[in-house]
């Protein structure tokens, strides 16, 4: 299995060289050549497996430079973490289905995937000897889960930006109480699509970046989409098992990373298995707007309950563009500069096909707030603020012949806040965040200014 860039740029790269490279260094994203097909035999022998041993499986159809039995340990150890034995357990709530993803070290789906590539990182720098800067920026859960998968790793420094003030307030301790002399917390003041343009600015500067030697954890990373892609095809196995033949997804999104595994899981399996992507967005609306009118326009960062979701340019879009565009990576390059340059890409002449891969509902703030308490009430389930944006636009859009399942994207007392608004009272803090307050926290603020992130960078990076 070879990796290319979503622009075409760069000559195939092995597994393990496109997980430290992160981000293609012709500016693009990187995708696997082919993609593999799974078929139904497949499935059969699949469906009774753990968790792991299923993750295993899948991982081993796109890694060939690691040896069976190193993958089985690396997937192993990211997952003995977790606090429930499935790792990511599947429970009926009344007309939907819940993927609960926050059983993780930070209670938030981003677990899934960094524990593991933490270990990836650790995995490869002990055979070459060599270190790693990891540059990232966060809306909310990527940061502390980024930080809880490297801290204490020989030969990894970690850099987040965050959001000065725009997390949730314990979103933000997750990740600034983290004292271990290779942790470095950042806020910038500014809105994470401010922070994002940095980093990907910072990575796009080769000799920097060289001299660095940077490494991404945002899911600009495609181990990152990789691990996810296990748990949606682990809830289909799940509900294949009590005789569904076609299921559909509602995933809460703001960075299109989480429905892009989706939509890479929907090729894997057979036709029809994964029979809709219903993509959920907050007031902060560009992807759905893109599924229902073909145009992928910047707008403005509207601040919400939903804070992971508060982001008008989507990263991982550039790896659904390229399938989009039939794989031209040529076409990819040109639509992303004109993007960058306009703020705006039409691409109303796909309408048909991208109506083929997703349905979409922007959810919101009342709305929001409301599907916590209905949910709440009717079920006795609490529902972050996240998850309830893609319980609504499931409900408002789901198809009564097939069962739909609802990706829970984090712990709900991870926004407590939002919570108290729609049940009147805030729910029991879990052992993990209940002494996050009194802990002490580090934490540099800056300007929302490349130069000044560079020089922080460069006054505490590994060399």
């Amino acid at each position: 299995m070879r990796y290319i860039s979503t622009r075409g740029g760069i000559a195939p790269l092995r597994f393990q060289d496109a997980v430290m490279m992160g981000l293609a260094r012709d500016g693009g994203l990187l995708l696997p050549e082919t993609l593999p097909a799974i078929s139904a035999d497949t499935l059969d022998r699949w469906q009774h497996l753990p968790y792991q041993y299923l993750a295993r499986e899948i991982l081993s159809l796109f890694i060939d430079d690691i040896p069976a039995t190193d993958l089985e340990e690396l997937v192993e150890r990211s997952y003995a973490s977790f606090a429930h034995p499935q790792v990511t357990p599947v429970c009926k709530q009344g007309e939907v289905y819940i993927l609960e993803l926050f059983h993780g070290p930070t209670l938030a789906f981003k677990d899934v995937a960094l524990q593991l590539l933490g270990n990836l990182f650790e995995y490869v720098l002990a055979r070459t000897g060599g270190f790693m800067n990891i540059l990232g920026a966060t809306s909310g859960d990527t940061g502390s889960a980024a930080i809880a998968g490297v801290r204490g790793k020989a030969g990894i420094n970690i850099f987040i930006l965050h959001p000065h003030g725009r997390t949730s307030p314990i979103q933000a301790l997750q990740m600034t109480t983290v004292l271990d002399p290779n942790v470095f917390n950042i806020a910038v003041n500014g809105s994470f699509d401010d922070a994002q343009a940095i980093v990907k600015a910072i990575f796009n500067d080769l000799a920097f970046r060289d001299a660095y030697q940077l490494g991404a954890v945002n899911s600009i990373n495609w181990a990152r989409v990789l691990a996810q892609v296990v748990y949606y095809v682990y809830a289909y196995l799940k509900l294949r098992k009590q005789g569904a033949s076609s299921v559909d997804f509602s995933v809460p999104t703001g960075n299109f990373g989480d429905i892009f595994a989706g939509f890479v899981a929907r090729r894997l399996l057979p036709a029809g298995c994964i029979h809709t992507l219903i993509l959920a967005t907050n007031e902060n609306d560009i992807l759905t707007r893109f599924v229902s009118q073909g145009e992928y326009s910047r707008g403005q960062v509207i601040t919400t309950s939903s804070p992971s979701m508060d982001i008008q340019i989507a990263s991982n879009f550039e790896r659904y563009l390229y399938y989009l565009r039939g794989e031209n990576g040529g076409q990819v390059k040109a639509d992303m500069e004109g993007f960058a340059a306009t703020g705006t890409l039409d691409l109303s002449a796909f309408k048909a096909q991208i109506a083929e891969d997703f349905s979409s509902r922007s959810v919101s703030e009342p709305e929001t707030i409301a599907t916590i308490g209905d949910f709440h009430r009717q079920h006795g389930y609490l529902l972050d603020p996240h998850t309830a944006v893609g319980v609504k636009a499931a409900l408002e859009l789901k198809d009564a012949n097939r069962p739909v399942v609802c990706l829970a994207t984090a712990h709900p007392a991870k926004f407590g806040a939002a919570v108290a608004q729609a049940i009147g009272s805030e729910p029991p803090l879990p052992p993990a965040l209940s002494d996050l307050a009194s802990r002490e926290s580090r934490c540099a603020v800056l300007d929302a200014d490349i130069d000044a992130i560079k020089d922080f960078v460069v006054a505490n990076a590994l060399r």
